[in-house]
Order: C-alpha cells, then structure tokens, then sequence
C-alpha cells in the first residue's frame, strides 16, 4: 500500500478520520514541516527577537534567559483604571492598509511546499493576552471580578477591531486552517474560573470563529498549561486541535471523551531528572513507546515533544533529543501496522 503525504494524512485527522500513521510535529520548522502559520503583518513584529510595540501601544521586551521569547515589559502597563480604558486603548489606523499585497508578501516568506504543507493564518482575537498585556497579571485579573462591565466593554472594543482582520485574513490570506493562540493557563491551573472563561470570552471568541467555521476551516486552539477546563467550550466553537496538549491535562480523559473529534497535539514532555545527563537511552526511549501507547490508539493525536528545556544547544539536550525523534520517526510508521 503506497503511504500517503503527510499533508494528507493531517486533513484525514482533521475531518475526524482515522489517519494512516501517526503525524510528527517537528519544531523549527524547516522543509518537511507539517503546518506552517503566518500571522498578517498588519499586527506587525513586536513578539520577534527584537520585540516593540503591539497594535494598542504595549511595549515587548526580550532576553535571553526565555529563549528571546517577547514579553510584555514588566511594569509599564498602559491602562492603570480599567473604568478610563477608553483614554488609553484607540483603534489602530489601518484604513490605508493594502491587504491584497501584504498577503502576498506574507505567504511567500513562508516558502512553504502546499503538497506537504498546511497552511495556517490567525486573526487578532488573543482577547485574554491582550487584555493582560495592557494591564499586567495582578490589576487585570483583579478587574475581571471588581469591574466586569468595564472589562467587557473593553473587550467588546477588541472584537470590533478583530472581527474585520479576520474577515480579511480569510478573504486575502486564503488559509486551510486557523489559528487561535490564547493562554489563559498556568502549569497546574487556569488564570480564571471556567464559568468567568465560558461568560466572558466564549461568546467573544465566537464571533470570529464564527466566521471561520462558515468559511469551513479547522480551528487550531493554542494554549499552554492545565487548560483542559475549557476544551468543552472550545469544541463547540470549531476547535479541531488543541496545541500543544501538556500533559499536566488529564489528556486520557479528553481522549476518551472526544475520540477523533479534537486532535491532542503533544501529551509528551521529557523532563530533566534527577541523574540528568547521566540517562540511559533505553530509558529515554521507552517513554516515547508509553505516549504513544497511551495516546496513539484509534487516532487523534500527533506527537510533538522533546527535552523540557529552554538550553536547545546543550550537546546533553541534542543527544537525548535525537533519541527521541528517533524513537517517535519509527514508530509513527509501524505504530497502525501491528
């Protein structure tokens, strides 16, 4: 039997299909990539290694201590009274914005294979980010509970601003899948209750994906951390693939639960232990055979995963990691053939 692509074989899992092997998401990108997403740059660069400004005026900042991954610059929060947020947050000025040729430039940049590749885009409605980047972790969850109607017009605002980049994100980019990356989780548990998560951005969320679901495109859910409170809600927006899929998550349950319906993206970390570098490789190797064994049967899932580390050039990291891949390579194709 001739093995199809694996461009294929993802569309398979995202129509709620059986796929013919398990999907390798591979980090870095690179040729073979499986999906590759292209965020419009009308949101311009600020989460680069360089950082800068976002779209409402929030100041990113980079080091090298999180990989140069941007962050809001601690401390330089730009609404300080969520009730004035109307002094502070103003929409941005894209009315002179050439959407036809940014889509263009922004997908060749991908140089991206479509017999291989999936192509992704994403809209502006990382409401809960955005939300905390203007106002930090301690005052914004604060005003979640002690000025609800003031957030909530506040991020009516948001969504006026998104629902047209997502229409024109569908429109121009022409994307088979879309993007929506919002963390909204800590490693053991969620920033908000479940309740204030389904009253206050489900209904937000659904107007944008909305549009996708009419546009009939999967809709691929980031979000890090114990999240799995709010996969309930997401699976009825359009959700097809929850990544990545931490394993801090009950991801069995959820497997249970929705069958091929959500796509797990990861359920595999290999975190340092104590004897660290000093591992066997057998050792190593078995715990790739244990996730897939867990989370592999009846499809569904895709494994991603490696060293839990941010110290990517450790010649430790590399060999561990190269075990890894190694072990999930051979198993993605023999794991439906026994």
């Amino acid at each position: 039997m001739t093995e199809i692509g694996q461009k294929e074989n993802l569309l398979r899992m995202l129509r709620g299909e059986m796929p013919e092997y398990v999907p390798i998401v591979a980090f870095g990108g690179g040729a073979d990539r499986l999906w590759a997403m292209m965020p419009p740059s009308i949101m311009g660069n600020y989460r680069g290694k360089e950082g800068g400004y976002d779209p409402w005026g929030v100041k990113f900042v980079t080091n090298e201590e999180t990989g140069y991954a941007a962050l809001p610059e601690p401390n330089n929060f730009i609404i300080k009274d969520i009730t004035r947020w109307d002094e502070v947050i103003k929409k941005p000025d894209w009315d002179d914005w050439d959407w036809e040729k940014a889509a263009e430039t922004d997908i060749a940049k991908l140089n991206l294979d479509p017999e291989k590749t999936l192509f992704m885009s994403k809209g502006f409605d990382d409401y809960f980010q955005q939300y905390i980047g203007m106002m930090g972790f301690s005052e914004g969850l604060m005003a979640l509970y002690e000025e609800r109607e003031a957030v909530e017009a506040l991020l009516d605002f948001m969504v006026e601003v998104a629902v047209p980049i997502t229409k024109n994100v569908l429109y121009y980019y022409k994307p088979e899948a879309y993007y929506l990356l919002d963390d909204s989780a800590s490693k053991y548990t969620p920033f908000i209750s479940k309740e204030l998560f389904e009253e206050i951005f489900v209904p937000r969320y659904k107007k944008t994906l909305d549009l996708v679901r009419d546009a009939g495109l999967p809709v691929f859910y980031h979000n890090c951390g114990k999240c799995e409170d709010f996969m309930p809600s997401m699976t009825k927006l359009g959700v097809r693939c929850w990544d990545p899929a931490q394993p801090e998550n009950d991801l069995v349950e959820i497997k249970n639960r929705y069958g091929r319906q959500l796509i797990i993206n990861g359920g595999y970390e290999y975190r340092l232990p104590i004897e660290w570098p000093n591992v066997r490789e057998d050792d190593v190797r078995q715990t790739v055979v244990d996730a897939f064994n867990t989370l592999a049967p009846n499809g569904g899932w895709m494994f991603s995963g490696g060293v839990t580390t941010l110290d990517r050039e450790n010649p430790d990291v590399k060999r561990v990691d190269g075990w890894i891949k190694d072990e999930a390579a051979k198993l993605s194709k023999t794991f439906y053939k026994h």
